[in-house]
């Protein structure tokens, strides 16, 4: 608890659980005046910069930014008894696929402020993909390379969009926690989706294929650009999961699928 004693103390908050340990980060779940929240220290510049993004949102779509300053940030805790992935695990997956691109559509809104300057474009995210010599990820790197040759509109990304990371509060809805802090094209947004919420749904035939159609409709992308960047984004997550010894079978999964709809 030594790590979260100065913002305790800082924002007159009171513990309200266990504190969770991630990667990237300590959390601890709060509460100031009655109002539910969760502490964030961050471990490193790419928890900070998606704090940033997080307060640019402002509410609109993710959840609200109470506080913050240097590691530590204080946001919104949502409260409420749904959840993405058991909607996709009990047949109801267009709904979940729907309530994911509804939240990227809000997260991609136009505002009256500048973002923050420190987002990381995407060539920049792909550059694991791009260091790869893994057979099974040839396919995943040119397409890669070709999308971000070919650069479009570049927005704020939130850059991390699956069944974890967006969440019900019973007042305000389906809200976005997480963001990486990217710059790109908007269709990146939506390509995780098709490698969540695990390996039975995510690589269910049926499932990628309506997802394909519901999420190119929904991000206004045609069929062979969205499954580009699935590929595309499917081989840089794996390449991830390389680097760090974690199970690759997943994504390498989606490679396939996505490499055998483009055809050639």
């Amino acid at each position: 608890m030594i790590i979260f004693d100065p913002w305790l103390h800082r924002w007159s908050l009171t513990a309200d659980g266990s504190p969770i340990a991630t990667a990237y980060g300590d959390l601890l779940p709060v509460v100031r005046n009655g109002v539910r929240a969760m502490l964030k220290v961050a471990r490193g510049k790419e928890e900070r910069r998606g704090a940033s993004l997080l307060d640019w949102y402002a509410g609109d779509g993710a959840v609200r930014v109470l506080e913050v300053e240097g590691p530590a940030l204080l946001m919104e805790r949502p409260c409420g008894d749904q959840s993405l992935a058991e909607l996709s695990h009990s047949d109801r997956d267009d709904q979940a696929t729907r309530i994911l691109c509804a939240t990227v559509q809000k997260l991609h809104t136009d505002r009256n402020t500048p973002p923050p300057g420190d987002l990381v474009p995407l060539d920049v995210w792909f550059r694991s993909l791009s260091s790869t010599d893994h057979p099974k990820l040839a396919r995943s790197l040119a397409v890669a390379r070709e999308l971000l040759a070919d650069k479009r509109c570049p927005i704020p990304l939130h850059g991390d969009i699956h069944h974890g990371n967006v969440l019900y509060d019973n007042d305000r809805g389906w809200l976005a926690i997480d963001p990486k802090g990217l710059r790109g094209e908007h269709a990146f947004d939506y390509s995780n989706i098709f490698c969540n919420p695990d390996f039975v749904v995510a690589t269910a035939p049926a499932v990628f294929s309506r997802r394909l159609e519901l999420v190119s409709q929904a991000a206004a992308v045609d069929r062979q650009r969205m499954l580009k960047w699935v590929l595309a984004y499917a081989g840089l997550s794996a390449a991830w999961c390389m680097e760090d010894g974690d199970g690759v079978e997943l994504r390498l999964a989606i490679v396939e699928i996505a490499s055998r709809e483009l055809g050639g």
